[in-house]
């Protein structure tokens, strides 16, 4: 009876001292709360919605360790503000276009959207699998960030028109909401180019302030009653083939977190992309059927001209080229993204362009 006692008393103390052993390190776990702030309003379902759900993902695979709080356009700074405050820790995250930031980088704009550049896949491969991620990071390290690929909108609209547009010449004079390398290429045209934040277009293009707007496709454009204030929707979006949209993190907090928040946070960025993109498929498809059908006589769908396109791109060409040397930083990114995109160029003719061509209806 003796021994058994002193057994179940050392069984009780090996499990006191294991519990003791293992308190600090229950209650050495941190809870780490940031804020993220994001260039959308909340109209825009998707964006806004991809930054929310990046927080919803983080929350859930760190057991509720890792909390982020998502705050829209103009909540808690000006939309514009969140790059330079997220780099000096104002805030410890934020949602953007990295070519809104061209006139602290111009390499800043390859990371986004390039004229006549690569589809959401190219762009994808590129940042995983050509060495662009790591030259995003480069470049980012300067201002204090850190950069992960968000959800791609897929290939855009050319934008809404109050006239009709048959020729370059009929771009010139135009004041236009076009940001990034597109709005370099329309400067050269002879447009006023114009960097307006989404939630302002509509009132812009009411007001007859701008002539003309692009922003991203016929889902966000519907939520921002863009198709009231236009009849000509132009289609393709040279400008933007696989627009990229980006998460950025405040490089001291993101080098602060414990190794398994920072992949848990980098997992659920990789995810969010690849879940925006097919939600902007879906819902272009669905917001493009009833704007043929609701819209009827109201809006016309138009393809660019054959002439125009080509015009533009030889004109984009130089002007990318013209951009990539600005800095040693862009001339850097310019030449991966371009051997990059030459390089895919080979497998897309004999794969999705030849799939589109010849078999697609």
């Amino acid at each position: 009876m003796e021994r058994r006692r002193f057994i179940a008393g050392g069984a009780l103390a090996a499990s006191g001292a294991a519990a003791a052993l293992q308190a600090p390190y229950v209650i050495a776990q941190p809870k780490v709360k940031w804020r993220m702030v994001t260039t959308w309003t909340p109209a825009l379902n998707v964006m806004q919605g991809s930054a929310q759900l990046l927080a919803k993902r983080v929350e859930l695979m760190s057991g509720g360790r890792f909390t982020i709080e998502v705050f829209p356009a103009g909540q808690l700074m000006k939309p514009l503000d969140c790059f330079d405050e997220a780099g000096k820790g104002t805030v410890e995250a934020f949602m953007a276009a990295s070519y809104y930031w061209a006139k602290k980088e111009p390499a800043l704009q390859w990371f986004c959207a390039v004229p006549f550049g690569m589809n959401p896949e190219g762009m994808a491969s590129w940042y995983y699998h050509g060495g662009g991620l790591k030259l995003w990071e480069e470049s980012y390290a300067a201002f204090g960030l850190v950069p992960r690929p968000g959800p791609s909108t897929g290939p855009q609209m050319a934008g809404w028109f109050r006239k009709q547009i048959n020729s370059v010449e009929d771009l010139k004079g135009l004041r236009m909401r076009i940001p990034g390398l597109g709005g370099r290429v329309m400067s050269q045209v002879g447009v006023t180019v114009v960097l307006t934040p989404g939630g302002q277009i509509y009132g812009a293009l009411e007001r007859g302030v701008i002539d003309a707007s692009e922003w991203v496709g016929p889902h966000d454009d519907l939520k921002l009653g863009l198709q009231n204030t236009a009849r000509y929707y132009y289609y393709p979006g040279w400008h933007e083939p696989g627009t990229t949209l980006e998460f950025a993190f405040n490089k001291k907090a993101y080098e602060a977190l414990p190794a398994e928040l920072r992949q848990i946070l980098d997992d659920a960025a990789a995810a969010v992309s690849v879940f925006g993109l097919s939600e902007y498929e879906a819902a272009n498809a669905t917001a493009l059927a009833k704007l043929k059908s609701d819209y009827q006589g109201k809006v016309e769908i138009v393809q660019l001209p054959v002439p125009v396109l080509q015009g533009l791109r030889k004109l984009s060409a130089e002007v990318v080229k013209e951009e990539s040397e600005k800095t040693a930083q862009a001339k850097r990114v310019y030449a991966s993204f371009t051997e990059f995109q030459a390089r895919l160029g080979g497998w897309r003719r004999v794969s999705e362009a030849a799939y589109h061509e010849l078999v697609a209806v």
